[in-house]
């Protein structure tokens, strides 16, 4: 799991067919104190999180494939949480 900032939207017109009618995302990692951390990861995103918002991604290949319902798919992150203002004011405090 990791927290990490939405910087833009897969669009595609080939594509695997797990993916159809999924919104893909382009995720920047982030430490605790929201610096960059590593490459970007490509992550489903069942919430529709909007631009530049921050969220919380999880690795689990299985939960994608329980979403998508198939366990033949080449997304393995996942889109599980968005981050509102507070949370993020809070997790800096701590």
């Amino acid at each position: 799991m990791l927290h990490a900032r939405i910087d833009g939207v897969v669009v595609s017109t080939v594509h695997h067919a797990s993916m159809r009618g999924c919104r893909t995302v382009i995720c920047q990692p982030l430490s605790d104190d929201g610096v960059e951390q590593g490459a970007p990861v490509l992550a489903l995103d069942p919430l529709g999180a909007g631009l530049h918002q921050r969220v919380v991604v999880l690795g689990d290949g299985s939960a994608c494939g329980d979403l998508l319902g198939t366990r033949q798919t080449p997304l393995r992150n996942i889109v599980t949480a968005v981050l509102d203002e507070a949370e993020k004011a809070e997790g800096l405090k701590s």
